[in-house]
Formats: structure tokens, sequence, C-alpha cells
């Protein structure tokens, strides 16, 4: 986590890579259809938890969704086996 922090930090990159977050949700949004294969993996201590039917209102082709016990925004840096874990059984079905 300190090597994160510290790559923001020493670049003076912080704010600009905030800047996705202030962008990416527009007050007035519309919801648009995604239409690729789509794998979603929730974790218990994520900010924003969506029921599975919004998935499914916005992913026509989904086909993996998972509740995930502990982890949350940054889960990849907080629980690695467990994102880990969830990587290999979203694509598990779609392997050659």
């Amino acid at each position: 986590m300190l090597d994160n922090i510290m790559l923001y930090w020493l670049t003076e990159t912080a704010a600009s890579s905030a800047r996705l977050y202030a962008e990416s949700f527009p007050i007035h949004a519309t919801r648009q259809v995604v239409d690729i294969p789509v794998g979603v993996s929730l974790f218990a201590g994520d900010t924003f938890l969506p029921p599975r039917i919004w998935g499914e209102r916005t992913y026509s082709k989904l086909f993996y969704w998972n509740r995930v016990p502990r982890g949350g925004h940054f889960a990849a840096f907080e629980q690695l086996a467990l994102f880990t874990s969830e990587l290999r059984a979203c694509f598990a079905g779609i392997r050659t």
C-alpha cells in the first residue's frame, strides 16, 4: 500500500488520478448497456455494492457475478489471494 501511495506522492499525480472519479459520475447520468462479455466481483468493503439485477440490466452478456466476503475498493492490494482466485474463477469458463 505504501508503494502505491508513494507512486502518486512522488510523481505529484494524486490530483490528476482523482480526476477520473470526478468525471466518471456525472449528475445526470444515463444508463448505457454494455454489449461485451463481463465478469463482476463485488468485494464486501467496497464503497458501492450494486444488486445483481442492476448488473444484468447494464451488462447484456454478464457471465460471472460473485460477492467476496473480504476486501475493498483496492482488493488487488488488500486481498491478493482472493482477487487472484476471483480472476481465475471468472475466466475459467472461457479458457481454451
